[in-house]
C-alpha cells in the first residue's frame, strides 16, 4: 500500500479536473516515449521491448501512469495503490524469470521515471498549474514511482528465491535418482526436470565423498568445481556429502584430485553420467576398505577392489595360503607372514625386504629359510606364488 506518511505530507493536494484530463489524454504518448528511452539507454533491454512484448510493456506503463492519475485525483476507491503495486510486483517476478538483473530493472525505473516526469510536467505546466502545486505534484510522482520500484524489487527477489529453491530440489532429485539406481525412465524424467532448471547433462560424472555434510564446510570446494556439480547426502553415510562432478575425466581428473585432496575426499572413477551410481558405489567400497585414510583415489586401488569383491572367498584363500604355518606360535606366524608378504612383493630381494621390515638382512635370511622349510617346493610353484601374492597382498576384509 502507498504509505500514509507520504500521502499526508502532500496535504490536500488534488489535480484539477482539466489538468487530469490533459494528462490522461497524453498517457499513450508518455508511455511510448518512456519505453523507447528504456530500450535506448538500458543495454539489458535492447531489443527486448519490441513487437508484442514491447506493446505489453507499454500498456503496463500506461496502466501504471493511469493508476497514478487516479491516486492524484482521488478517482478510485479505498485502495488506489493496490492494483498498481500488484502489477509492479508481477513485473519484478517476470523480469527475474527473463534473466534480467535487479540492476537492469532499477535502471529501467530511473530512465522511465525521468522521461515520464519530464513529459507529465510539460503537460501540467501547459495546463496552467502553478509552481507550488507543481512541486507537490512532483513529490507525489516520485513517491509513487518509489513504491512501484520497491514492489518490483520484492517481486524480483521472491522469484529468484523461489526459482533457486526449485532448482536445488530438481538437482537433488536427479542426484538421488542416480545414486539409488532408479529405473532409466525415472532417471530420464529427473534429468528433464534438472535441464529445465538450467542443468546441462555432461559426458561423465565422478563421485566424490567429502566428510562433514555441513554446507559451510564444503562450500569452498563446490565453488571451485563445475557449476553443474550435483550435491546431495545419503542416509547411510553419516557426516558425508556426495558430489557428482561433471566431466572430470582425462586430464581434468588431476585438477579435481588436487582440489578435493586437502578436504579428505574419496574420489570415484569417471563414468557415463547416467551410471553415476557405479562411481559412487566404488568410492563407498574403497572408503570402507581404508577407513580413516584420506585423500583416496579409487583408481589406485583397483586390485584391492577386485580381490575383495568376495570377502568370504578371500578369507578362505588366506586360510589355505597360511595352512603350512598352522603349527607355529602366534608371534612366530605374525613375523613369518609379514616376511613372506614382503619377500613376494620385493621378488626375493633380501636387502629390500630388510629395509621394508626394518630388520637386519640376516634376520630375513633366517625367516626365509624357515618359510622354505614349512612350504617346501610350493615357494617355487608359480600357482602357489600367485595364491600367496593375492592372499597376502591385499587388505584384510571381514567376511
Amino acid at each position: 500500500m502507498f504509505p500514509e506518511d507520504k500521502t499526508t505530507a502532500l496535504g490536500a493536494f488534488r489535480l484539477q479536473a482539466g489538468v487530469t484530463e490533459s494528462l490522461r489524454h497524453a498517457l499513450p504518448e508518455v508511455a511510448g516515449h518512456a519505453v523507447a528511452a528504456i530500450v535506448q539507454e538500458v543495454p539489458a533491454y535492447a531489443g527486448a521491448l519490441t513487437g508484442e512484448m514491447g506493446t505489453k510493456i507499454e500498456l503496463a506503463v500506461r496502466a501504471a501512469l493511469g493508476g497514478f492519475l487516479n491516486l492524484a485525483s482521488r478517482k478510485t476507491g479505498p485502495s488506489p495503490m493496490a492494483a498498481s503495486l500488484e502489477g509492479a510486483y508481477a513485473l519484478g517476478r517476470g523480469e527475474a524469470r527473463s534473466g534480467r538483473s535487479l540492476d537492469a530493472l532499477l535502471a529501467a525505473y530511473r530512465v522511465g521515471a525521468r522521461v515520464a516526469w519530464r513529459e507529465l510536467a510539460a503537460v501540467t505546466v501547459g495546463a496552467g498549474m502553478a509552481a507550488p502545486a507543481l512541486a507537490r505534484f512532483a513529490e507525489l510522482t516520485f513517491a509513487y514511482i518509489d513504491e512501484l520500484s520497491a514492489a518490483s524489487v520484492t517481486g524480483h527477489s521472491d522469484e529468484l528465491a523461489t526459482s533457486g529453491r526449485a532448482r536445488r530440489r530438481a538437482l537433488d532429485r536427479l542426484a538421488q535418482s542416480l545414486l539409488v539406481g532408479e529405473p532409466a525412465q525415472a532417471v530420464a524424467a529427473a534429468a528433464v526436470a534438472a535441464e529445465a532448471a538450467d542443468w546441462t547433462a555432461p559426458q561423465t560424472l565422478t563421485a566424490v565423498l567429502l566428510p562433514d555434510s555441513g554446507i559451510r564446510a564444503i562450500r569452498p570446494v563446490v565453488d571451485l568445481l563445475d557449476p553443474r556439480t550435483l550435491q546431495t547426502t545419503v542416509e547411510h553415510l553419516r557426516d558425508t556429502s556426495v558430489l557428482l562432478v561433471p566431466d572430470a575425466h582425462g586430464a581434468a581428473r588431476g585438477h579435481l584430485l588436487r582440489l578435493v585432496a586437502p578436504h579428505g575426499a574419496v574420489t570415484g572413477p569417471p563414468v557415463p553420467w547416467s551410471l553415476a551410481r557405479h562411481s559412487f558405489e566404488r568410492a563407498v567400497r574403497v572408503s570402507r576398505l581404508f577407513p580413516g585414510a584420506a585423500p583416496v583415489d579409487t583408481e589406485e586401488h583397483l586390485v584391492d577392489l577386485v580381490v575383495t569383491a568376495d570377502p568370504r572367498a578371500l578369507a578362505d584363500l588366506r586360510e589355505q595360503a597360511l595352512a603350512p604355518l598352522a603349527g607355529e606360535r602366534e608371534s612366530t606366524v605374525t613375523k613369518l607372514v609379514e616376511t613372506l608378504r614382503s619377500w613376494l612383493l620385493h621378488q626375493g630381494r633380501r636387502d629390500e625386504v630388510a629395509a621394508d621390515l626394518f630388520v637386519h638382512p640376516q634376520t630375513v635370511r633366517y625367516r626365509v629359510a624357515k618359510l622354505r622349510e614349512l612350504y617346501g617346493d610350493r615357494l617355487r610353484d608359480p600357482e602357489w606364488l600367485l595364491l600367496l601374492t593375492v592372499a597376502l597382498g591385499t587388505p584384510t576384509v571381514t567376511p
